[in-house]
């Protein structure tokens, strides 16, 4: 059997394959310790508002009406112009239900976006998507139909008290030329939950305006929902900005909705892809969404439930990690936001691609830092000494899976330094 280029390429076993694959096992497995995948967590509030919303849905035939129509191929209409109407109220966005479109998951609009703007151009160019800084997110990396379509920066590191550290974006060595088809950054970022702060925003989109290309902002985690962020930052959009959001952080990963707010002409594009790719976006995720929006609690659940929720365990998990690692190498990116801590091993004797077989041996499921560096033209060590943890299990379980991590780190050390004396 002959696979086409295209076979070939998407057939090959990722970084977000093996985390999804470890996240599908791990929950299949008695005894694992999940601190790797990104499944939000089971917020006992937000079950409840979910379990009394689904049963009212289904009482007035909402529910049955989501599952038995579809949608158009830029996905509920109800839910996307009151979701316009929302943000125009709240912050004053020019915007209408002509600026947003449905896809089928986060990483479903990504890919579209990323082959809209980059890969092989109708002229015979290759041009490239901008990381201003990584380490980014895992599920970008393979999502190009053609290969080499990043390239992304180190960023500077701000060295802060109490073993915490914060990346920032270099611009001075930052680079956008005719190459460069659109930026894209996280906010905040997934691994790191790093926050890019207002000026680094706004020295973005002014780079992505000079140069004629749009600024995408993943907001996964971001404001206005779920509001999974840490630090008091404006909602940002305009229209040469692309925000990509998401239900599945609210607590409905499988519901598979991801929402791009857009100019009229990116909207269009991707309703004419998802028309092509799959027919409509699933109608349940935007049918709860818009019953949430319809009772005023789409924003108020997002700020008094699901921020101060993963706050206290981001604090809790902060604590726990550096009462079980008190050595000086170990730093924690300082936690802004997301729902996991990156974790740097400075001098790490072993890559933390070893590091997570050793966890993984041990039932700790975490995700090795290396797969993050997307785009980068130059090894770098400390993208060896890096992972991301997932703080939103059990504290019991966390601690756990803590005490395991901190072991295997101080047998690399101590076996390292053990054969330098010999």
């Amino acid at each position: 059997m002959q696979f086409s280029k295209f076979g070939e390429k998407f057939n090959q076993y990722s970084g977000i394959t093996q985390l999804m694959d470890d996240l599908n096992d791990g929950l299949r497995t008695p005894g694992a310790i999940m601190l790797g995948g990104g499944n939000p967590a089971a917020i006992p509030a937000m079950i409840d508002y979910f379990h009394q919303t689904s049963a009212e849905m289904l009482s007035n035939g909402e529910l049955i009406a989501a599952l038995s129509n579809y949608d158009g191929p830029q996905g509920k209409d109800r839910f996307v112009k009151s979701l316009a109407a929302l943000l125009k109220t709240t912050y004053g966005w020019e915007i209408s239900e002509k600026n947003i479109s449905l896809t089928n998951g986060s990483q479903s609009g990504f890919f579209y976006l990323f082959n809209l703007f980059a890969g092989q151009q109708p002229d015979g160019s290759h041009k490239k998507v901008l990381l201003p800084l990584a380490p980014e997110y895992i599920g970008y990396g393979d999502a190009g139909i053609d290969d080499d379509l990043f390239i992304s920066y180190r960023p500077e590191i701000e060295m802060l008290d109490d073993g915490l550290f914060k990346y920032h974006v270099d611009f001075n060595q930052l680079k956008v030329d005719s190459s460069i088809a659109a930026i894209c950054a996280s906010r905040p970022t997934n691994p790191t939950g790093n926050v890019l702060t207002e000026d680094e925003i706004h020295k973005l989109d002014q780079l992505a305006r000079d140069n004629g290309i749009p600024l995408i902002i993943d907001n996964a985690y971001g404001v206005p929902f779920p509001n999974i962020i840490f630090e008091q930052v404006e909602p940002f959009w305009n229209d040469n900005t692309i925000l990509c959001m998401s239900l599945s952080k609210l607590g409905l990963p499988g519901v598979r909705c991801g929402i791009v707010i857009a100019n009229e002409t990116v909207t269009q594009a991707l309703t004419n892809m998802n028309g092509i790719i799959s027919l409509a976006p699933g109608s349940v995720g935007p049918a709860i969404a818009q019953h949430m929006i319809e009772r005023g609690d789409l924003l108020r659940l997002s700020d008094e439930v699901i921020r101060p929720f993963y706050q206290q365990k981001s604090q809790t998990a902060v604590k726990l990690l550096q009462q079980a690692i008190p050595d000086p190498r170990f730093r924690i990116h300082k936690p802004e936001g997301a729902i996991f801590l990156w974790l740097w091993f400075d001098e790490l004797p072993i890559s933390t691609m070893a590091l997570y077989q050793r966890l993984k041996a041990r039932g700790v499921l975490v995700v090795p830092g290396e797969y993050f560096f997307i785009g980068q033209q130059e090894d770098w060590p400390h993208a060896h000494q890096c992972l991301r943890m997932n703080y939103v299990q059990d504290d019991q379980e966390m601690q756990k899976g803590i005490q395991i991590i901190a072991e295997e780190v101080a047998k690399a050390y101590q076996q390292a330094e053990q054969s330098s004396i010999c």
